[in-house]
């Protein structure tokens, strides 16, 4: 009895890492189609975007029926929720981009660049709270560390948009160019959120 209900709490930890990577590895695709733009790697994100909504989906269907879980079925939830919402984020933004017509800035390669990094550390953080606690607060204090980051750029980035259009073509832009930028934002944000339910569990456990 005690290895079934081991089994069960091992799924929550499996789907809950394989989020986790499927949302690094939407980052990484999110900096190359910045660096390229190329229509391919918008379509690989795209479903790398579909797997990991798959992967929650099954998350939430085994929560749905099951009592024993590795810890607080919320935190469960909300950190999954968390974590999916970043790779939406990712997908949005090159939507986005697609739909109003926009290139890549050296603000939004930054951005990316750092939400790609904090994805790494979420990651890692995950992988580590069954055993290492200790060791997962430390990768969710760094991806923190990271969202911050994001954040200061992303108020350089709307700092240099409204710095002085100059004609209506060049508010058009301006406008186009924030909606883009409040999508890489909002990807920061729920890093962040994950981050800090990955604390709570860990104070929880500890």
């Amino acid at each position: 009895m005690f290895r079934l209900f081991k089994r069960r709490e091992d799924v929550f930890q499996k789907l809950i890492e394989e989020q986790a990577s499927l949302t690094y590895e939407a980052l990484k695709l999110l900096v190359k189609y910045l660096e390229t733009g190329e229509a391919e790697v918008a379509e690989e994100l795209s479903i790398k975007e579909k797997e990991a909504d798959e992967v929650r989906r099954i998350l939430i269907d085994e929560l749905n029926r099951t009592f024993v879980t590795p810890f607080d079925r919320e935190d469960i939830f909300s950190l999954s929720r968390s974590i999916d919402d970043v790779v939406d984020y990712a997908d949005s933004t090159v939507i986005e981009m697609v739909i109003l017509k926009v290139g890549s800035t050296p603000y939004m390669l930054r951005i990316a660049s750092l939400l790609k990094d904090a994805a790494y550390e979420i990651w890692h953080a995950v992988q580590r709270l069954p055993n290492h606690p200790k060791v997962a607060i430390d990768h969710a204090q760094r991806a923190k560390a990271l969202e911050n980051r994001v954040e200061a750029v992303y108020r350089e980035a709307v700092a240099d948009l409204f710095s002085g259009p100059e004609d209506l073509h060049h508010v058009v832009e301006m406008l186009k160019l924030r909606e883009v930028y409040r999508h890489l934002s909002n990807a920061a944000d729920r890093g962040d959120e994950a981050a800090n339910i990955i604390a709570d569990i860990v104070v929880k456990k500890t």
